[in-house]
């Protein structure tokens, strides 16, 4: 029988496994840890990006599939979806029996992960607690801070924040986020080595990259999801007439994710762009390298808010979907209206590139969580510190 430690990570989407891939390699490669590695939700589903593409690819074993996502992309479907996910992770985690949960950021899967870890009794260990955001992940993000048992936070701020939630502070390690880690690999060779038409297709003309680029990421947000259509057709127009090729990414499966990808396709239909490119996914580290790259990154993101702060790419951030989450001064804040964006996009391109911001990692932060999961006492009983 192994002694090592069975660490057992949930995945639930495209943007969370950037989030956790250099800490999988950490928990992978380290002497006392055994990876039990479940991807579930979107991060199965092709129209989403079939992240779990990447993650075989990258030589990752994975020991159990969740498929959970309800039809619908709407409150309810959400709610449902993480109703089918609490009760195909309890079954999950029952087979594999791991010593520990590892659960990452704030979508509403995460909440599946949490609650079903927490009521079996297994120790779980959140990765980027302690954050402040707009939408409805502020919610789930500290629901599943009181559930946690470890919190493996990115940066100071959180670490305090967490703290002053009642949780012991023996339990809070700052370990930075693993998405700048893979950030930091981009620093060190930045130069765009790839085609990526040729090594991603999508959907559109291909334009000419040679003199510059926008990258586009718009998501639904959730509490203002009957908007996401009218929301998304100004970005659409703005960058329609912003004079550089614009390289755009497909939505995630937020409720209003239809009126954004509907929104997107009549207007490919209507207005035919020749400039515009549309793709659905991208390894992490080749969709780091492309932002490097770009003139600038516009939409809500929260890569515009930690990635872009590290890597000095400046990034127009749109709405609310990030409101109140720290940020470098690679960001200008607009609301959804085509001339506040065409504008700040304008401001950046006339501006010098922002300098790299440690604001969310050095680089490390994979080992550090692989060294916490390994050394730190698991337990399941907690209180209020205060």
């Amino acid at each position: 029988m192994s002694n090592k430690r069975r660490v057992c990570v949930v995945i639930t989407a495209r943007p969370s496994y950037s989030r956790i891939k250099t800490a999988l390699a950490a928990i992978q490669a380290h002497p006392n840890l055994e990876l039990l590695l479940v991807v579930a939700a979107s991060a199965l589903l092709d129209r989403y990006g079939h992240a779990v593409r990447y993650i075989e690819d990258d030589g990752f074993p994975i020991a159990a599939r969740v498929y959970m996502v309800l039809e619908g992309e709407n409150p309810t479907a959400m709610a449902k979806t993480t109703g089918l996910g609490l009760l195909e992770l309890a079954t999950v985690f029952d087979n594999l029996k791991p010593a520990v949960v590892v659960t990452v950021a704030d979508r509403y899967e995460t909440l599946a992960t949490a609650v079903a870890a927490a009521y079996m009794n297994i120790p779980l260990a959140h990765v980027q607690g302690g954050e402040v955001t707009g939408s409805i992940d502020e919610k789930v993000r500290h629901a599943v801070t009181k559930l946690a048992d470890l919190h493996l936070v990115s940066s100071a701020k959180a670490a305090a924040r967490v703290i002053r939630m009642g949780e012991d502070p023996a339990t809070v390690h700052l370990t930075g986020c693993p998405s700048i880690d893979l950030a930091a690999e981009i620093l060190a060779d930045p130069p765009l080595n790839f085609d990526p038409f040729v090594r991603y297709g999508g959907v559109g003309q291909v334009p000419d990259l040679a003199h510059g680029y926008l990258v586009v990421m718009q998501h639904p947000v959730t509490t203002e999801y009957e908007l996401a259509r009218r929301q998304v057709i100004e970005t659409l127009y703005a960058v329609a007439d912003c004079g550089l090729p614009v390289l755009w990414f497909w939505p995630n499966v937020d409720a209003g994710s239809d009126g954004t990808s509907g929104a997107i396709r009549t207007f490919r239909e209507q207005a035919q762009p020749t400039h515009i490119h549309f793709f659905k996914n991208m390894a992490p580290t080749d969709f780091l390298r492309l932002l490097y790259n770009s003139r600038c990154l516009v939409g809500n993101s929260s890569v515009g808010i930690r990635e872009c702060a590290f890597l000095g790419v400046p990034v127009v951030n749109i709405g609310t979907r990030q409101a109140g989450r720290d940020r470098a001064a690679n960001v200008l804040d607009v609301d959804y209206e085509r001339t506040a964006i065409q504008a700040a996009i304008r401001q950046h391109l006339a501006a010098p590139r922002p300098a790299s911001d440690p604001l969310y990692g050095d680089g490390g932060a994979g080992a550090r969580i692989a060294a916490v999961l390994a050394t730190a006492p698991l337990r399941i009983e907690k209180r209020l510190a205060y």
